[in-house]
């Protein structure tokens, strides 16, 4: 067994201010992946306290008083941070409103942190009375992973989202006024972004958001400065709801290949790109039973309901093949050229997985499948890093967090080996901190 440092989960509760308190820590003959893209740093060192970090690299100076710990051969790199999830859609394997409480939220925070996500963004479907005091929380460090969001978000009569979500979860305007009034009570509420579900899920939903809605959340949006993701899939969308004036794709285009001109105006409005592949791989590779669906890295992030669920066989047989299978590969192949396309002609790329809308989109599991999937496209893992690192930050406009240097958040994920030569070795978690705080892996390293 590996000789390991963990403080105990009930320590979630420790203050900043507690935390700063306490003696520094070192973590000693590391390698360094510090988000920014650049080479890693050979036997370094970085030193945190509480919240921040104090120092990092090559001879670094250890305070007298802190504590070492020497993680010889492992990796420090950036806690994950995901600008698309969902928290408190489901129990088990069952959707619902009445799922949206507090302690399922807490028990989702908890395992996105033990998988190294220390940042979630719940884009959408959120109920303002239990996810604004949440986030508040989060802010202070009194909960397990940091917590941002869309309040409700907008939606369309009769069409998406067609999750199973309360009227408190969803604003379904039927006029632009009506449109203007949900921004304005989301941006009132505080909310962080504005999404809009735009599409008809594979014609599966009567009608689409209209234009005049579309170009209404966006005016009103941008008047309260608050930015506008949209749920896509289709190109033909993409170019729509771009041409409008939305800030983040929040999806990938799943349906055709990016165009020059949708390139160019992304590239030139500076609008990010969240791609969530993982979003149709869950779809079939819990069916599939796919090799890295039988890792013991993943098997823990499972619920009981779920593990019963996904090893039957009639319901593998049902969920592998047929029309909805189909969708999910195609859009998935689909999704990986276009990425890789985007980020070569250099458009911002953000990091999402669209996890906990579903049970099959594992909170933490889906992360780490984002990452092998997105150099799966084509990218190399230190971009990849980059990508889910300070990239993510970068779209939440987030400047105290995504990179390893002296000043920043101490949100930091320890992993045995080089995940910059193999992207695997990211799941290879031996701790993760945040707010002082170190918690075991999912599955320890032997």
């Amino acid at each position: 067994m590996r000789r390991m440092f963990f403080i105990t989960t009930a320590l979630f509760m420790t203050t900043p201010a507690l935390a700063a308190s306490s003696p520094p820590v070192a973590l000693t003959h590391v390698r360094i992946v510090d988000g920014t893209g650049a080479a890693p740093i050979e036997d370094a060192t970085l030193v945190m306290q509480g919240d921040h970090i104090l120092a990092v690299g090559k001879g670094v100076a250890i305070p007298k008083d802190a504590k070492v710990l020497d993680r010889s051969g492992d990796t420090v790199l950036p806690g994950i941070i995901s600008d698309h999830s969902h928290v408190g859609q489901y129990e088990g394997v069952t959707t619902g409103s009445q799922f949206y409480t507090r302690a399922n939220i807490m028990a989702a925070l908890g395992q996105y942190r033990r998988y190294g996500v220390t940042t979630v963004t719940a884009l959408g479907n959120n109920v303002p009375d239990v996810f604004d005091p949440l986030r508040k929380e989060a802010h202070a460090g009194k909960t397990p992973a940091d917590l941002f969001g869309v309040d409700q978000g907008i939606g369309v009569p009769n069409g998406a989202s067609p999750v199973n979500v309360a009227p408190n979860q969803l604003f379904r305007p039927k006029t632009a006024n009506e449109a203007r009034e949900a921004v304005d009570t989301m941006a009132d509420e505080g909310t962080d972004l504005v999404k809009i579900w735009v599409d008809d899920f594979d014609g599966t939903l009567p009608v689409k958001m209209s234009p005049d809605i579309i170009a209404a959340v966006v005016e009103e949006s941008h008047k309260r400065k608050l930015r506008v993701a949209a749920h896509i899939h289709d190109l033909e969308d993409a170019q729509h709801v771009v041409a409008a004036g939305v800030d983040i794709l929040a999806h990938g285009v799943r349906d055709k290949p990016v165009t020059p001109d949708l390139i160019a105006t992304l590239k030139s409005h500076g609008i990010w790109y969240i791609a969530t592949l993982q979003l149709d791989e869950a779809t079939t590779a819990w069916a599939d039973r796919t090799q890295w669906t039988q890792t013991p890295f993943a098997i823990a992030g499972l619920s009981g309901p779920l593990q019963k669920q996904i090893n039957d066989p009639a319901w593998q047989a049902q969920h592998k093949a047929g029309k909805q299978a189909e969708f999910a590969r195609t859009s998935l192949a689909m999704n990986l050229q276009n990425l890789k396309t985007l980020h070569d002609a250099g458009v911002k790329i953000g990091f999402g997985t669209d996890s906990g809308a579903t049970p099959l989109r594992v909170p933490g599991v889906a992360e780490h499948r984002e990452l092998a999937l997105t150099v799966q496209a084509g990218l190399t893992p230190l971009e990849t890093i980059h990508i889910a690192t300070q990239n993510a930050a970068d779209l939440l406009n987030l400047s105290d967090r995504g990179v390893l240097t002296p000043g920043k958040r101490a949100d930091v994920m320890v992993v045995a080996g080089n995940p910059t030569t193999n992207i695997e070795n990211a799941d290879k978690i031996i701790e993760t901190w945040e707010n002082g705080v170190a918690i075991s892996p999912p599955v320890l390293q032997k």
